[in-house]
């Protein structure tokens, strides 16, 4: 589902079961990440299915990269996965104007 970037701020801080996901290379990574969030690169190809799979299905996953368009096929491979809850980011982190980290947690 793709959410504003107020629509999907607002939801994700009332989600007591949010995942964050940040689909970006690393090197995009070193601009600033969304506070919490997990990066698996989408460009990684079959790395990031195997990677994705692994992840607990029973999560809410709010997902994002640079602006909007990779997170989207993110949000679609994850559904086809099994994934029943994954909210991508319009406009992605170019647009984001909330809290912003530099470090990724693992």
């Amino acid at each position: 589902m793709n959410l504003s970037q107020q629509d999907w701020k607002s939801k994700l801080d009332r989600d007591t079961n949010a995942v964050i996901l940040d689909v970006r290379t690393p090197d995009e990574c070193s601009d600033g990440i969304i506070p919490g969030a997990i990066n698996i690169d989408i460009y990684k190809g079959q790395g990031f299915i195997y990677a994705v799979d692994e992840l607990d299905k029973t999560k809410n996953y709010y997902v994002y990269c640079k602006a909007g368009g990779r997170s989207a096929q993110a949000c679609q491979i994850m559904n086809q996965l099994g994934f029943e809850n994954t909210f991508n980011l319009e406009g992605g982190f170019m647009q984001w104007k909330g809290d912003v980290a530099f470090s990724i947690e693992e």
